[in-house]
Formats: C-alpha cells, structure tokens, sequence
C-alpha cells in the first residue's frame, strides 16, 4: 500500500481521490478541453487529492479539482 498519493498508482488514485459529482464534470470538461492525457488527468486528481489532505477534507470536491488544474497551466513548459 502505497505511503503517498505519489506512490499512488492510476486504479488506487481513482478510489483514494475520487472527486464528488461536480469536481468530476469539472475534471471530465478539462481533460476534453486540454486534451489531457490518462497521465495528465491522473496528475491533475493526484494534486487535487494532495490539496484536499491539505485542506484536512475528506473528498475531493470541485474547488480541489479546480485548483490543481491552475496549476498545471500556470507551470513553465506546459
């Protein structure tokens, strides 16, 4: 069992970071919209997952989603 959401592999980060029903369609709109790949969209769930620990949330919901996508467009190189 993996000790971070890094070690995390894609079948456990969809248990472990299963955003609610918004940050879901919030997640499938972006990833059509960025053409995310399967790792780019897994990379998104595994910071929104990060942020919600931060946050001490027990789920990921939308504004954790919408977060970790800033993210990834405000990061040099992408």
């Amino acid at each position: 069992r993996p000790r971070s959401n890094a070690e995390a592999d894609g079948q456990l980060l969809e248990e472990v970071a299963a955003p609610d029903a918004e940050g879901r369609r919030l997640l499938t709109e972006a990833a059509e919209a960025m053409k995310l790949s399967a790792r780019g969209y897994h990379r998104v769930l595994r910071v929104a997952r990060s942020l919600a620990d931060l946050e001490g949330a027990e789920a990921v919901r939308r504004p954790h989603i919408a977060e970790a996508l800033t993210y990834r467009r405000t990061l040099p190189g992408r």
